[in-house]
């Protein structure tokens, strides 16, 4: 082997430095690139990640407005269908009731005709009964008369007043009642006090006391009565006008079938 002389050493020596030290910067420099690459991305990381974080505030958001809205719907949907039912019973309680108008309607065809029937037997039955309060009564059958013809006054308001009467004629069975007024006698009228027991009695008597008489419903008179019956009609008349105290008293009466 040749030797290497001293200078050859040394320049190898010198160009093995120069070639270390360009190493070195070359190394340096790709490591500042490396570096600027990775702040570059690391850069980049942020920005993205500051968008993911607003995506997903943005998505939180949205998921809670969805979750309201359908809270909301659900709500709505629940409210709706409590609506939908009232409105349901609305319906049928409408038609329930144009069903019941409808018919009314059928029952006053068949309620007026006979009312005009009831008020017809009323006053034929009045003329035919006792006759206590005769013009009192023909003038309520007269009354029941002008109301049917009254457009003012409801069905059931006529109907009503009619039962009112045959009630009031039925009161006439029981009650215990005297009265001032005109008798009939056939070829004179003179004022007399009246009395009647239900419809078993009715007896007249003149305002002296000195005269008496039976109604007689078969014959449609007046019966004229003894002188022993006079205390007893007079006491029957202060008794019905509470002038006397309630007691026993003697009534003529008309046996049934009696001539």
């Amino acid at each position: 082997m040749s030797k290497v002389s001293k200078k050859s050493l040394i320049a190898t020596a010198m160009v093995g430095a120069l070639a270390l030290v360009g190493s070195n910067i070359a190394a340096a420099d790709a490591l500042t690139d490396l570096q600027n690459a990775e702040a570059q991305i690391f850069k980049q990381a942020a920005k993205s990640q500051a968008k993911v974080n607003s995506i997903y505030e943005q998505t939180q958001d949205i998921i809670a407005e969805y979750r309201n809205t359908v809270d909301e719907a659900e709500v709505l949907r629940g409210y709706n269908d409590h609506v939908q039912r009232m409105v349901d019973d609305q319906e049928a309680n409408l038609a329930s009731l144009q069903k019941q108008i409808d018919g009314v309607d059928k029952v006053k065809q068949g309620v007026v005709p006979l009312m005009y029937d009831m008020i017809a037997s009323l006053e034929e039955f009045i003329k035919l009964d006792v006759p206590m309060n005769l013009e009192r009564r023909l003038e309520r059958v007269a009354n029941l008369n002008v109301v049917m013809n009254d457009s003012n006054v409801t069905t059931s308001e006529q109907f009503r007043l009619v039962l009112e009467a045959y009630e009031i004629e039925a009161g006439y069975g029981t009650i215990f009642d005297a009265y001032q007024g005109e008798i009939d006698l056939g070829g004179r009228s003179l004022t007399a006090d009246f009395v009647h027991m239900g419809r078993v009695a009715f007896v007249a008597q003149s305002l002296d006391a000195k005269h008496s008489w039976l109604w007689n419903n078969e014959t449609r008179s007046w019966e004229e009565l003894g002188d022993d019956y006079l205390k007893p009609v007079t006491d029957a008349i202060r008794m019905a006008r509470k002038q006397l105290p309630m007691n026993l008293t003697k009534l003529p009466v008309f046996a049934a079938g009696a001539e």
